[in-house]
């Protein structure tokens, strides 16, 4: 509890497996209110224990004006690696509420041996290099970003999403509607079934995720990998869910 008796309450800026862990963390213990903002991106998202609150909240004086009016103490970005406008709102937010700010970010991938992987600065970079490595292509960079990869005629794509793709996508498209974690075995399945031969992926980090980058490696298949974007720049961040809950066991 805070001095006055009040539970603590902590805004956590979801949609992570990191975010998850965390709301299960603090819902366990009374001293803590926890709210989850989702940004509603997934028709029927797995909600997580506490309070939450699904959409935008209008900019930075948005969020920060739903901070002070719900009486947040802390709040903590958990958000995608890639959800680069929450994160660079989250801190102009919690400048302007006054109110303390820990990124929880998760460290990203990095090549072993055996990889092949190719990087690039964004999806764009990535749709521009993409013809020089294959041409059956197993897209795992989000169903937002397909209109950037519209225009590639030469290659076929295989997307995996829990909800159907919209607005403008590659002509040649197969969208397989599911939901993970996909373990090894379904990765390597997935490659062989495709005929894929080439993997496009952004840097998003953790262990979820990552069987497909294994499998890639196993089939000698190249991964075209899009870096993250900047992160604003004066926030104190971990990688580390118990790191952020002795971060909270410091308020007052």
């Amino acid at each position: 509890m805070s001095a006055d008796g009040a539970a603590r309450h902590v805004l956590i800026l979801g949609g992570t497996t990191e975010a998850r862990r965390l709301a299960q963390a603090l819902a366990q213990d009374p001293s803590y209110r926890v709210t989850t903002s989702l940004a509603g991106r997934v028709a029927s998202p797995v909600l997580p224990p506490g309070e939450t609150r699904i959409g935008g909240f209008g900019g930075p004086g948005g969020l920060a004006a739903w901070i002070g009016a719900h009486g947040v103490t802390r709040v903590v970005d958990a958000t995608h690696p890639f959800a680069e406008r929450m994160s660079f709102n989250a801190a102009a937010a919690a400048a302007l509420s006054r109110v303390p700010l820990l990124a929880l970010r998760r460290p990203g991938w990095r090549p072993g041996p055996g990889d092949a992987w190719t990087f690039a600065d964004s999806l764009a970079g990535a749709a521009g290099l993409l013809p020089g490595l294959g041409s059956r292509v197993f897209l795992t960079t989000g169903r937002m970003g397909l209109h950037t990869f519209a225009d590639l005629d030469g290659c076929w794509f295989l997307v995996r999403s829990v909800d159907p793709p919209a607005g403008p996508v590659p002509k040649q498209l197969e969208v397989l509607l599911a939901r993970g974690p996909f373990t090894l075995d379904d990765e390597r399945e997935l490659l062989a079934r495709h005929h894929i031969d080439v993997l496009v992926t952004k840097d998003s980090g953790g262990s979820a995720t990552s069987p497909k980058l294994a499998a890639a490696r196993e089939a000698g298949i190249p991964v075209l990998v899009v870096r993250r974007p900047p992160v604003p720049e004066g926030v104190a961040q971990t990688d580390s869910v118990d790191a952020v809950l002795d971060w909270l066991g410091t308020i007052g």
